[in-house]
């Protein structure tokens, strides 16, 4: 096939061309935004059918139009709403850049006093939820408990499944945000066999959250100011990433419309999956591997080489093709979180990893800087936090991002259940001629 008239990126009124060799088929495909309709393929014949565009894993394919989140990887660019990723990060607090991620603008003063109330008012979870998580084993791991939890919550909130009442939508909304932290909370004190502790509705979202996983005998739990803001800012830099595995996940399964704690439910799946989630938690354990400072020179010119079977952990990004702009962020936290409890080994060998894959011509000429993960990663260690529960502090903020896509997903009027097309490869029809016996 050949054509012309190729349309520049974010055109809105131009056309493909396109004629089919050895036939008089000559076909118009509009091109808007930079991108044709793949049903419009369809008006292309190929072989005994329609033309089909094949794309494993997205890789140029958009699923839909949204609103929420911007990136530009090339640049380096990440917006929610328009908002710099930068400032949102240095000014605003969670709660109001879920608002954002689900309304489209910044809350007014009364908006955001009403929002926080209705997340404090329903961070509580009904008693037999937490008769639920204490039916598993001491060692389940946390995102397991999570998943099975979240998708709990729909049999408690029947109601929910009326996701086309805007009321009762955004009562499921509230309720997701508001009890995420509590189930979090709560599988982290049973995986480490320490009783539950309930929500403290004088605190912050952040405050309350460090409460409930490390509250002992004190009367009112006192956070440490470097990991609340901590925290605060990577809940933040979490809280929406555009398409990603999960969120397409949310979407996919919303699409069928099921209710909110089913879809989320269906996010958190995805994201415990170790090229999603687990990111940050295979950084540390690379650095585990590496074992002391004086290591990583031997273990960089592994990397480099590619004979073994080291890899680097924690580098590069799929979307970012130079800096990721949240590491940039997180690099200065981590500065702050380290200058407060210290380095230790594990942070020695971190550190020198950072320096030199941003000196190495290597690294650099490959844009293999360190992303967010790199230091996350670092950070949720010197809190103390297990590796195995830095994926929920991920689903966590998440949610926030999960369910604004959810809710752009409901309200577009274009989207349909999510049933992609295959290019089938199996064997042609064929007769059956049993042989066993019963």
């Amino acid at each position: 096939m050949s054509k012309t008239n190729t349309a520049p990126a974010n055109a809105t009124d131009s056309s493909l061309h396109v004629t089919v060799p050895g036939s008089d088929t000559a076909v118009d495909l509009a091109v808007t935004d930079g991108a044709i309709r793949a049903t419009d393929l369809r008006k292309i014949p190929a072989g005994d059918g329609a033309l089909l565009s094949y794309d494993p894993a997205f890789l140029n394919t958009a699923s839909c139009r949204s609103a929420i989140t911007f990136i530009d990887g090339d640049k380096g660019i990440l917006r929610y709403r328009g908002y710099p990723i930068e400032q949102l990060a240095g000014k605003a607090s969670f709660l109001e850049v879920a608002w954002l991620l689900r309304h489209g603008e910044l809350p007014t003063q009364g908006e955001y006093d009403t929002w926080v109330h209705d997340i404090t008012y329903h961070t509580y979870v009904h008693e037999n939820v937490k008769t639920f998580l204490q039916g598993f084993r001491y060692d389940a791991h946390p995102m397991s408990m999570l998943c099975s939890a979240v998708a709990a919550l729909s049999s408690f909130y029947p109601s929910a499944k009326n996701i086309h009442d805007p009321e009762e939508r955004n009562l499921a909304i509230i309720r997701l945000i508001a009890k995420l932290p509590t189930l979090a909370a709560f599988a982290y004190r049973h995986i480490k066999g320490l009783p539950f502790v309930y929500p403290d509705n004088d605190l912050s979202y952040v405050e309350n959250f460090l409460s409930m996983v490390a509250r002992m005998t004190e009367p009112q739990y006192e956070a440490r100011p470097v990991f609340t803001r901590a925290t605060e800012i990577l809940f933040i830099l979490h809280a929406d990433h555009e398409q990603n595995c999960s969120t397409n996940a949310v979407r996919a399964v919303g699409s069928s419309h099921v209710d909110p704690f089913s879809a989320v439910a269906a996010g958190i799946a995805a994201l415990y999956g170790p090229l999603h989630g687990g990111a940050n938690e295979a950084v540390l354990r690379m650095i585990q591997d590496i074992g002391n400072v004086k290591n990583v020179p031997a273990f960089i010119e592994e990397v480099k080489s590619g004979k073994g079977s080291s890899r680097l952990m924690g580098f590069g990004h799929r979307v970012y093709k130079s800096y990721d702009p949240r590491a940039r962020i997180v690099k200065a936290l981590a500065d702050e979180v380290f200058k407060e409890v210290g380095v230790d080994k594990d942070l020695e060998i971190a550190l020198e990893l950072e320096r030199i894959a941003l000196s190495d011509d290597y690294f650099v000429s490959r844009k293999l800087y360190p992303n967010v993960d790199f230091y996350t990663g670092m950070i949720y260690r010197s809190m103390k936090f297990p590796m195995d529960f830095f994926t929920v502090l991920f689903a966590i903020a998440r949610t926030a991002g999960w369910l604004a896509q959810w809710e752009e997903m409901l309200l577009d009027k274009e989207q349909k259940i999510a049933r992609p097309r295959q290019i089938y490869v199996g064997p042609g029809e064929r007769p059956y001629a049993g042989t066993l016996k019963y």
